[in-house]
């Protein structure tokens, strides 16, 4: 199992763990595991960790878009100097 649940595997972590499950935990994963076509279990809580995860602990930004974000703020300054800029502008912004 890794600490989180990235798109691609091999620049992950791997950390053992033992679980013991409750007879409804390992019901609701092995539903997960033939849902997703997933090859065990530890899939399965990965892919769960993956889905829910979020409402617990933010996921790390990648780095291509944290650049993408700065890019866009420093081509704004440029423009427009240190004019504040709304919420439907930085969204526009953001979709090119």
């Amino acid at each position: 199992m890794y600490t989180e649940c990235p798109k691609n595997h091999m620049e992950q972590n791997f950390i053992s763990a033992r679980l013991e499950l409750s007879e409804y935990a390992n019901r609701v994963l092995a539903v997960i595991k033939a849902k997703y076509g997933l090859n065990d279990k530890s899939e399965a809580l990965n892919k769960m960790a993956e889905i829910f995860g979020g409402d617990f602990v933010e996921k790390q930004a990648n780095e291509n878009y944290v650049k993408k974000v700065i890019s866009i703020a420093n081509s704004h300054s440029k423009k427009y100097g240190n004019r504040k800029m709304s919420l439907q502008e930085l969204n526009k912004l953001c979709e090119e």
